[in-house]
């Protein structure tokens, strides 16, 4: 995977299924996907293999019951 490719907050949010609000609120509060802030910008950029590791670091695995 190309580690340069990198997704708008626009692009991020809906990769993820999330508000661009929400991604910004993340980003506020310290938690959520990596991201890049551009130097002497107010851009911000998201690369694709930081919002999969995301999403792979949020997977929870179903809890199985002990049956008698």
């Amino acid at each position: 995977m190309n580690e340069k490719f990198t997704l708008t907050e626009t692009e991020a949010a809906s990769y993820l299924g999330l508000s661009r609000q929400t991604l910004a609120n993340w980003r506020f509060q310290g938690r959520g996907p990596c991201y890049l802030k551009l130097k002497d910008s107010r851009a911000v950029r998201y690369r694709l293999s930081d919002l999969i590791a995301y999403q792979e670091k949020s997977v929870i695995e179903p809890r199985r019951e002990a049956r008698p």
